[in-house]
């Protein structure tokens, strides 16, 4: 009876790794605006990112300024002073700005029920580039309208859905884990041998990891596959890869200590029948 209450506590256990790992991602890393923006920093130097910017800016920004005959002239230093800007400290600093509003219309977005889409306000960005101009002398830089130019970089369907249970993986964002570790220790104290059973829990941890990464990758592509036609799939893909960077290192981390512990019970279990 001990050996089959072990075996299902080592079954429950790696189911709950992966519901672990998400729950503690959405309370900890989602739902922290410094945890969010410290991961999307990175993509202000990605170049598929950097495109989107730039495309997005320079077309919302296309004849904002009625320059005449010279229209063309001041859309192409737009384009150039863009491309520029996306390279410098400043841009990365307005990247932030943008990406800490975009977390909270999100958490507005899932508090509320409005909004279908996660979108990056660029009106930062086009202040910067705005400022820039002015300081070069580029003229009627000074007219360019500071607008709320948004680039939606994933969308969601069932908004309704998805609250609830971003809702609910942030109550048990801290509660899961404890009670995966109290389940792994259990499992441990309640079988007849215990080496086999910390053998077994190790495994456990490394199943358990694994579908988490498998959870990981097939979502990534049930993502890509559901965007729209004018969402830029490149840069959709860098977005999902920067937010499920916490869950992919967690699933290569928790394997490591899984396949460890097994291996170590296992060792020292030969060990002691070596004469």
């Amino acid at each position: 009876m001990r050996t089959f209450l072990s075996a299902v506590l080592i079954g429950l256990v790696a189911l709950l790794v992966p519901a672990s790992a998400v729950a503690y991602w959405a309370d900890h890393e989602l739902g922290s605006a410094d945890r969010y923006t410290a991961a999307m920093s990175p993509l202000a130097g990605n170049p598929a990112v950097q495109g989107v910017v730039v495309t997005q800016a320079a077309r919302g920004l296309s004849g904002q300024i009625d320059a005449g005959p010279f229209q063309g002239g001041v859309d192409a230093l737009l384009g150039e002073a863009l491309h520029s800007f996306v390279g410098t400290p400043a841009y990365r600093t307005a990247w932030d700005a943008a990406n800490r509003a975009a977390h909270a219309a999100f958490l507005q977005a899932l508090t509320t029920g409005h909004g279908d889409a996660v979108t990056i306000d660029l009106a930062p960005v086009i202040e910067q580039v705005k400022g820039v101009l002015v300081e070069d002398g580029v003229p009627l830089a000074d007219r360019i309208p500071v607008t709320h130019i948004s680039v939606k970089v994933m969308e969601y369907d069932n908004l309704g859905a998805l609250r609830k249970g971003f809702r609910m993986l942030q109550i048990a964002g801290i509660w899961l884990p404890v009670l995966t570790l109290v389940l792994a220790a259990a499992a441990i104290a309640l079988a007849v041998h215990r080496r086999r059973a910390v053998i077994a829990t190790g495994l456990g941890l490394a199943v358990g990891a694994a579908l988490l990464g498998l959870a990981v990758g097939v979502c990534r592509r049930l993502t890509l596959d559901d965007l729209p036609a004018d969402v830029d799939r490149p840069a959709a893909e860098a977005v999902y890869d920067a937010l499920t960077a916490f869950l992919r290192t967690t699933a290569w981390v928790v394997l490591a200590i899984g396949l460890a512990t097994a291996l170590a019970a296992w060792l020292t279990g030969r060990l002691r029948r070596t004469p």
